[in-house]
């Protein structure tokens, strides 16, 4: 038996976060992925990308600070390999460039900027098929800060996949239009339209902690009718209350509300009735995209 770690470092527009994973080889057996440690850091990079254009010096020395840390830490943990990856925030900022390279230059991580057609294709990387029932039909919904990918999947295959600028981030900094989100639901009606039954499939942090939130054991699923019902419940506290009497963390309890919505959306205009979490997302799929792309 060989134990390799592999590790994915997430940019994401409110978040940065660094996975580690213990891959299990045996001979003649499929690896084994087994996650080791997870560290989230709440660098909000998208407040400054998508408002002022370029990331500030303040956020840009804390993302070389951060990346220091990660590096550091994997070298602890003995990660053989690693991949990172930065995704709107950091590709629209007219800066972004500048501040991979000096990254690199201080803290020797190499960071690949993506855009969103790859980012859901490293999602779909992962084991989503291995949840998906054989002939249902599964709309994947990652929710990030800057951005959304929606892919379609039917049959365990994607029929077709793409990615919005709309995320939580940008929605608390009132910077999407109503036309964005007429051209997400004519998109969602238009893929969706043909299939009988939708199910949706929910990625990102918000979810994952809606789905705590509801006390659902882990496999099952949320109803459109609680998540409904706990936006409203969201919306009408305000920020204060959904730290202290929640227990939200700070940089989560603003964030939940706008992508409570974006998922409800999706969820009405596909007539799904199930929102699956699997807690599978951006991480998982380059922990998988590096170790298959390299063995």
């Amino acid at each position: 038996m060989v134990v390799r770690k592999l590790a994915a470092i997430d940019i994401g527009s409110n978040a940065i976060r660094l996975l580690i994973h213990n891959v299990i080889e045996e001979k003649g057996k499929k690896a084994q992925f087994k996650k080791n440690a997870l560290i989230r850091v709440p660098i909000r990079l998208g407040e400054d990308s998508f408002t002022i254009g370029e990331i500030s010096d303040k956020n840009s020395n804390r993302l070389i600070k951060a990346m220091q840390a990660f590096k550091l830490l994997m070298e602890v943990h003995g990660v053989e390999k690693y991949m990172a990856c930065a995704t709107s925030a950091i590709r629209e900022a007219n800066n972004g460039q500048e501040v991979v390279a000096k990254v690199l230059a201080e803290s020797d991580v190499e960071i690949e900027v993506i855009d969103g057609k790859k980012e859901a294709s490293i999602i779909a990387s992962t084991d989503l098929k291995n949840l998906m029932q054989g002939d249902a039909t599964y709309l994947y919904v990652d929710v990030g800060g800057g951005s959304t990918e929606f892919t379609l999947f039917s049959r365990g295959k994607v029929l077709v996949s793409k990615s919005f600028k709309i995320g939580t981030v940008r929605l608390l900094n009132n910077l999407v239009n109503d036309t964005i989100w007429m051209q997400i639901k004519e998109w969602v009606i238009t893929h969706t339209r043909e299939h009988q039954k939708v199910e949706i499939i929910g990625s990102g942090g918000n979810i994952n902690k809606l789905h705590k939130m509801s006390g659902r054991k882990q496999g099952q699923p949320l109803s459109y009718i609680w998540l409904n019902a706990q936006y409203h419940f969201l919306e009408s506290m305000d920020y204060d209350d959904r730290v202290s009497e929640l227990g939200l963390n700070t940089d989560r309890a603003d964030v939940i509300v706008p992508a409570t919505r974006i998922f409800l959306s999706a969820a009405k205009w596909s007539g799904a009735k199930k929102i699956h979490v699997p807690q599978i997302g951006l991480s998982d799929g380059i922990i998988k995209t590096l170790y298959y792309r390299e063995s």
